[in-house]
């Protein structure tokens, strides 16, 4: 709860900005460096791993992440005009640009220090799979908060609220799942990944995710001036459908990070953060999710 309460209260701050993403940019760019970090101590404590350089894991996460900000750049209405290079490139597009120069950047960085055959491979595929992880995933949490234009508005207030959905849904799902299996958990959903997981948990995860978007997505649109324009009916579908996909990807998110650290044999990504782990053991669901969640919100599965 303190967690969503400390996101929630950044999240609101940015929405004072006068610009969109001023502060919650930052933050995802901090994540995601600490992220690439982890993922890097991960494979160092394989053995059997040929691990790639944390010099090249970082910086190329981090880029993906400025990259995936450049549409703080442009004014109002930039992206919504056809003839704009925001308009040719797209949203996702900004994404795929950091990836790709990161992934040049160490293809280029390994073909220097090659020497000898065995491990480039291998550390070429780690290196690109931890930018992609920590710096792409992260880059669909900012085009969220910096949804805008078209028929989301040139002030970001439906950016910020696609953000705050994605908290509320991942966050309650994970509240919601640990209460419900510490309560009636009995029948074990991944027993080797994750031991704790059960089916009654995800049960009450999705249930607690579910009521709390129902129950919040609306009032928090009307106070943010969000008119979406639709009837009551279809608001409640798009929400509900959101709810459950997005809940769905914040659970394979956890299961995703929970088979690093098996494979790793370690129980945390990090130890920095006392009862949380590390930086991944909080943003592992919210990571996977957020891709899911701009889908939606582009398909206009919720908003106006």
């Amino acid at each position: 709860m303190l967690l969503v309460a400390i996101l929630g209260s950044l999240a609101w701050a940015d929405y004072g900005s006068s610009y969109p993403g001023l502060i919650m940019s930052p933050l995802a760019i901090a994540g995601a460096f600490l992220a690439a970090g982890e993922l890097v101590r991960m494979f160092e404590h394989d053995p059997n791993l040929a691990s790639p350089s944390r010099y090249l894991v970082i910086p190329g996460a981090v880029l993906t992440v400025l990259a995936s900000c450049a549409p703080m750049a442009w004014p109002p209405g930039v992206e919504a005009s056809a003839e704009s290079a925001a308009a040719a490139i797209g949203r996702v597009g900004w994404v795929a640009v950091g990836l790709a120069a990161s992934c040049l950047l160490v293809f280029c960085s390994e073909m220097l220090r090659f020497r000898q055959a065995g491990s480039a491979t291998s550390r070429l595929a780690l290196a690109v799979f931890g930018i992609a992880y920590a710096g792409g995933l992260m880059g669909f949490v900012v085009q969220l908060r910096l949804l805008r234009d078209g028929p989301w508005g040139p002030d970001g207030r439906w950016g910020m609220l696609a953000l705050l959905s994605l908290i509320v849904v991942v966050k309650t799902n994970d509240i919601g799942a640990y209460v419900a299996g510490r309560l009636f958990g009995r029948h074990k959903m991944a027993p080797v990944l994750s031991p704790g997981k059960t089916w009654e948990g995800a049960a009450g995860g999705f249930l607690l995710s579910t009521v709390a978007t129902l129950a919040t997505l609306g009032p928090l649109a009307h106070a943010m001036g969000c008119d979406s324009g639709r009837d009551r009916l279809s608001w409640f579908a798009g929400s509900l459908i959101y709810a459950l996909l997005v809940g769905a990807a914040g659970v394979a998110g956890d299961l995703a990070v929970s088979l690093l650290k098996r494979d790793a044999d370690v129980k945390h990504s990090s130890t920095w953060m006392p009862g949380f782990g590390g930086v991944l053991d909080v943003l592992d669901s919210i990571l996977f999710a957020a891709p899911v969640a701009f889908l939606l919100w582009l398909a206009r599965c919720v908003g106006p």
